[in-house]
C-alpha cells in the first residue's frame, strides 16, 4: 500500500485562503492526500472564511493558523503557496518534491459592508475550490504523483 501524498499550502497569515484551500483539498480528495495550511507570519481564522465554507458543507472552524516553521523539517509531495506575499517569502522549501503557487487576491483585505465582503469571501472561495477541483482530478487513482 502506497502512502498517501501530502501538500502544504501556504499563505501569509493562514486565515483565509490556505485554511480554505487545505478544506477544499481534504474534502474532495476522500482522504486520499494528507494536507496541512501554513502562514509565513500566522495570525487568526478568519470567520468569513470559514462561513463561506460552511455554506459548502465543509467545516473549518476547527482549523487554527499555524507558523511554517513547524513544518521545515517534513517532507511534503507539493508545496502549495496560495498568495504572492508568501510566495515571494518562501521562494525554496527544504523537503518539498515540487513547489506550485496559485495566486489569489486576499479577500482579508477587502472593505465594505459583511455583505461586500461576503462576497468577496464566495468569489476567492469558488476560485479555490475550481483550482483544487483540477488538481483532485489529476491524482492518479493508486498512488502519490500529484500534478
Amino acid at each position: 500500500m502506497r502512502k498517501r501524498a501530502t501538500v502544504l499550502f501556504i499563505c501569509t497569515h493562514n486565515s483565509a485562503r490556505s485554511q480554505m484551500a487545505e478544506g477544499f483539498l481534504r474534502h474532495l480528495s476522500g482522504g486520499a492526500v494528507e494536507v496541512r495550511s501554513a502562514g509565513t507570519e500566522p495570525g487568526a481564522l478568519n470567520p468569513l472564511a470559514v462561513q463561506v465554507m460552511a455554506e459548502e458543507g465543509i467545516d473549518i472552524s476547527g482549523h487554527h493558523a499555524k507558523s511554517l516553521d513547524a513544518f521545515l523539517q517534513e517532507p511534503f509531495n507539493y508545496v502549495i503557496t496560495v498568495c504572492d506575499d508568501a510566495n515571494e517569502a518562501c521562494p525554496v522549501f527544504p523537503n518539498a518534491r515540487s513547489r506550485l503557487h496559485w495566486g489569489f487576491p486576499d479577500p482579508s483585505r477587502v472593505e465594505g459592508t459583511r455583505e461586500e465582503r461576503l462576497s468577496v469571501f464566495r468569489a476567492i472561495r469558488d476560485a479555490i475550490r475550481a483550482r483544487v477541483e483540477q488538481f483532485v482530478a489529476a491524482v492518479p487513482s493508486e498512488g502519490d504523483r500529484l500534478p
